[in-house]
This record gives C-alpha cells, sequence and structure tokens, in this order.
C-alpha cells in the first residue's frame, strides 16, 4: 500500500521559505566570512568560525577528527562547522558513493574522498551558492576528482535514485524545515543495503517556544532540535530499519560555547544516527 504524503499548503510553503532563506543567509555570511579571514559574527551559532586555524584545529578535534584528518583537507576545508564526525561511524569502504548533506566548505566529502579511493565518489549538496562555490574552488585546489559540489535543498535531492551507498551529515539535517522529507530523500537516494551516518543534534526535552522560534538558535543547529524519539520514528516511517540515534552528553562541553548564558543546552544535545535501507528479498 503506497502512502500519500500530503502537501503542504501555500502558507506552510511561504514559512518554509522564510526559515530557509534566514538559514541560507546565515551560512552565506560563514562562507564570505571565512574567505576573508573574519569571524562570521552570525550570533548564537555553531559555526565556530574564525581567522585563526589553531582555533578551528581545536574545534574540529573537539568534534572528533584528529590532527591528521585536518592536514589531510586543501585549507579552507575545515571551517570549524559541525557537531561530531560522520566519518568515524560510516565505515566507508573503497569504491562507494557517498552523498553528503549539507556540504559547506567540503571538509566530511574531503575525508570521505579519500577513504573511497579513486574508484569512489563523494557529492556534496548544500543550498548556499557561496558555500558550494567554496567547496569548489577548494576541490580545484586539493586536486580532487572523485568529488563533486552541487547546489540544491537537502529536501529535494539533485541525485538519481539508488545512486549512494553512504548518506552522511554533519549539523545540518537540523536546520531543515522538513525533516521528515529530508529522510525521504535520503532514502531514495540510497541502494539497497545502503546506509545512513549522521552527526547532528537532537532535543533532550521539549525546547520552549521561545527557544524554538529564535531564528539566532535555528540558525545556530539548536531552535529546530526534534526529540530523540521524534527522530527515530521519522527515520522508521521514510522505511530505514535498525536505526539508531544515540545520544553523546560529552558534546555539551563544546556546545556551551554555541549559545554562551543561554539555558538552550539544558534540552540539546549532539548525537550519532545510523539507519539502514533495506536490501531487495531475493523475490523482488
Amino acid at each position: 500500500m503506497s502512502h500519500h504524503t500530503p502537501e503542504p499548503n501555500r502558507n506552510e510553503h511561504a514559512i518554509q521559505d522564510e526559515y530557509r532563506r534566514n538559514v541560507r543567509d546565515a551560512y552565506a555570511k560563514v562562507a564570505r566570512a571565512d574567505d576573508a579571514g573574519q569571524s562570521c559574527s552570525v550570533e548564537s551559532s555553531c559555526c565556530g568560525v574564525s581567522d585563526d586555524s589553531a582555533i578551528k584545529t581545536v574545534i574540529s578535534n573537539r568534534l572528533g577528527y584528529s590532527d591528521s584528518d585536518i592536514n589531510k583537507v586543501p585549507k579552507g576545508a575545515d571551517m570549524g562547522l559541525g557537531c561530531g564526525n560522520p566519518k568515524a561511524i560510516a565505515a566507508l569502504r573503497s569504491g562507494e558513493t557517498v552523498v553528503d548533506l549539507g556540504s559547506g566548505g567540503g571538509f566530511d566529502c574531503f575525508l570521505s574522498a579519500q577513504e573511497v579511493g579513486e574508484t569512489g565518489y563523494v557529492i556534496g549538496v548544500d543550498m548556499t551558492p557561496d558555500m558550494v562555490t567554496k567547496a569548489r574552488n577548494n576541490a580545484k585546489n586539493g586536486k580532487y576528482s572523485n568529488v563533486e559540489f552541487r547546489l540544491g535543498e537537502i529536501e529535494h535531492l539533485p541525485i538519481a535514485d539508488n545512486e549512494a551507498d553512504v548518506i552522511i551529515s554533519n549539523c545540518v539535517i537540523n536546520l531543515s524545515p522538513d525533516k521528515p522529507q529530508v529522510f525521504r530523500e535520503a532514502f531514495r537516494v540510497l541502494k539497497p543495503g545502503g546506509r545512513l551516518a549522521i552527526s547532528d543534534v537532537v532535543a533532550t526535552a521539549n525546547l520552549p517556544e521561545e527557544m524554538r522560534n529564535d531564528v539566532g538558535l535555528i540558525s545556530g543547529c539548536m531552535g529546530n532540535a526534534s526529540l530523540i524519539e521524534d527522530l527515530a520514528t521519522m527515520i522508521e516511517e521514510a522505511g530505514f530499519t535498525d536505526v539508531r540515534v544515540e545520544p553523546k552528553n560529552e558534546s555539551k562541553d563544546f556546545m556551551r560555547d554555541w549559545a554562551p548564558g543561554n539555558k538552550v543546552m539544558d534540552y540539546i544535545v549532539s548525537a550519532t544516527i545510523e539507519g539502514i535501507k533495506p536490501a531487495r528479498s531475493a523475490c523482488c
């Protein structure tokens, strides 16, 4: 039996468009500031962007990246963004195709490209033109032939059905105004047997309305956090099996810097999110 997902009404479309525009504008500022060697100046942002490469290294180390990871990528790819290291749970293999949802400057894409090798391929998708331009320049500077960056929304991926072995994402799905649609799209583009390997922010308790609707907290990957059980349900309803959403309580140590003095930290935590697209049965 097919399940029909109701289309959002016109008013909901307008709300979602405004939401995306706010997020896009915030991360365009991050990209332009990073290119100029300045602080991003995006209030309540998890961007952590600084003109000091040593600070970026500290941020990335806290997220779970090694110095070796940081030194492997083109200069400018590591922007100190994210809330974890999805590659650490992806278990990438040579020859696999990887899709990165919200690829930013390309940091996770370039690390993944080295793991899947010349026979593999990595596609980064980002809705911010400034980020896509930055990532493409980084790929050119790093002479990556197995990485491509596409402009698009993660709710409507510019990728064919059954193309990816693995979908990774780092603190981006939480920015979407329609997370169930993101997971349906992820399911569509994954090959049967393909897997999710995501780091993102989840809620351990319902956020107060003033936090949930705060533009700065939303752009900072916090205001739109979903409850762990709700997120797991979204992923399962998209068709995934073996769904796991595992909070990382130690993440609160670095997340406190995202919104100093703000009680949002009482409600959110970083988590690893995994799921499998079932392989086709032998009969079908």
